[in-house]
């Protein structure tokens, strides 16, 4: 990686800034006083989609102010792709039983909706007593199943992003914004 001022260089390609990391703070801030709110009084648990929303739900996390309990996903739909594969296998099982409990689905970014409508199907065989979802980005154009997410940061362009949990092939998860592949 080569950075150079505000732009990225990786393999070749030029990311430059999309959302930087007051901007990021900012907003999750917002969602944290959100969900606080609409669960002022219960305990919901949050299940975070590894690897990507673990920034994201870290910081979500500092922001909320009720009691809560976490658990996480593991689900794979990219490979090192910089597009989903078009099929989801899920990695690692939850630890928590959701049956009767507010659960809150927290990703990093939500593309053709396939992950959310997957973890929908897999909820489906259990009786939680409400799901919602939380994306730190959603690409409005590029969603071809009917989900509903519920608390969204910012709704994006359909380009590639890292940073900020967002991986290349892994790696660049721990920039602190949010770069898109320029064009």
């Amino acid at each position: 990686m080569n950075k150079q001022g505000e732009q990225i260089i990786i393999n070749g390609e030029t990311f430059v800034p999309l959302l930087n990391e007051y901007e990021i703070q900012k907003r999750v801030r917002e969602l944290g006083e959100e969900i606080s709110r609409d669960y002022r009084g219960k305990v919901p648990v949050f299940i975070g989609v590894l690897n990507g929303a673990f920034i994201f739900m870290s910081d979500l996390l500092k922001n909320v102010d009720i009691e809560c309990e976490i658990d996480f996903f593991k689900l794979s739909s990219y490979g090192d792709s910089k597009i989903s594969s078009g099929n989801v296998k899920l990695l690692k099982e939850l630890n928590c039983d959701v049956n009767d409990r507010d659960i809150i689905i927290v990703e990093d970014i939500v593309d053709t909706g396939l992950s959310i409508k997957y973890i929908g199907d897999l909820f489906s065989k259990h009786t939680p007593k409400s799901m919602k979802v939380a994306s730190l980005l959603v690409k409005p154009e590029s969603l071809k199943y009917d989900v509903k997410i519920d608390y969204i940061g910012f709704r994006i362009p359909s380009q590639f992003v890292i940073g900020y949990g967002l991986d290349y092939q892994q790696k660049y998860r721990n920039l602190s914004s949010i770069y898109v592949l320029s064009e």
